[in-house]
Order: C-alpha cells, then structure tokens, then sequence
C-alpha cells in the first residue's frame, strides 16, 4: 500500500508542475513585423556636413536576425562614412504597453542609444533627444519600404526645437 500511495504522489507532483507553468508567450504582429529587416543589407548613402561631422559617402552592410523567441531583432553592422570605419550592434523589439518600438544601438564612434519608434504605411519613424556639448540635439530617422528588397532611409537633426535638417540620405539593398 505504501508504494501506491508513493506513487500517486509523484504522479501528483509532476501533474501539478505541468499544469502551473503558464504557456510561453508567442510574439503578436508587432514583433513578427519587424521580421522584414532579416537579412543582410548593403546601405550607399551620403553625409552632409553638420553636427556629426563632415560630408561624404557613407557604406555599410548589416546583417539582422531575430532573436530566439522572436521578441527581437539583432543588428551588426559594419561600414565606413566621412569619420571613418565604424561598427555596431543594435537591438529592436516592441514595448506593448506603450504601444511603441524601440532601438537601441551601441557604436564604435558614440555613446549607447536608444530611440522610439512607430510603423505606419511602411514607413519607420525613430526619434531621440540627446546631449551633444551641453545642448540638446533631436534626431529623427525614417525608414521607407521599398519593397521586400530595399528602402530608403533619412536621418535628420535638430538643435533644441529648431528645424530638422538632413544629415543622411540613402538606401539599403537585401542581399539574395
């Protein structure tokens, strides 16, 4: 008898177990949209003069993936512009109680960051504020879908509440 007794307890034990773990979450469209940056992109675009330094060419390619789960997106990227080579690792993923993307990036020419973004019509819209010596400085990066292969990207900034002006203008390639 006291074997089946000790028996019925384990089969208790484990029954209990299995049914006090929740399900594991699954990731809702918000998550699985930002699956169109997976891949490997080349970007071509151009610097203008400004606040982040001189103009010229900027190349880069960057290969995403998402994370296991899929409640992220991982980024590294590597390239040269005006400044010279830079790399970077950044991570995408969505804030469903505030109902906005986030970005966060650390590069080898600047400090860790971290903007907030919102999809609309195939186009990603970012923005931050940050200190740049003792001021303030407002960027705003759009990223328009070209397609499943390619978009076009802008950055702008700003000084305080001042107008945006571009900084970055080009476009990335998916390679096949």
């Amino acid at each position: 008898m006291r074997h089946i007794c000790f028996g019925f307890a384990i089969v208790l034990t484990v029954a209990s177990i299995g049914w006090a773990q929740p399900a594991m979450p699954k990731p809702g469209p918000e998550f699985q949209r930002m699956g169109y940056f997976v891949g490997t992109w080349t970007f071509n675009g151009e610097a203008k003069a400004g606040p982040m330094g001189p103009a010229g060419a900027v190349t880069f390619t960057e290969t995403c993936e998402m994370s296991d789960g899929g409640f992220a997106l991982i980024c590294r990227s590597q390239g040269k512009g005006p400044g010279g080579p830079t790399k970077a690792t950044s991570i995408m993923t969505y804030d469903p109680a505030k109902k906005t993307y986030t970005y966060t990036s650390a590069e080898s020419a600047m400090p860790v960051f971290t903007a907030l973004g919102s999809l609309s019509a195939g186009a990603w819209t970012w923005t931050n504020e940050s200190n740049m010596g003792g001021q303030v400085m407002r960027t705003k990066v759009t990223v328009k879908e070209g397609g499943p292969t390619s978009y076009d990207f802008t950055m702008e900034m700003s000084a305080g509440n001042g107008a945006f002006a571009p900084v970055v203008q080009g476009k990335a390639t998916k390679k096949s």
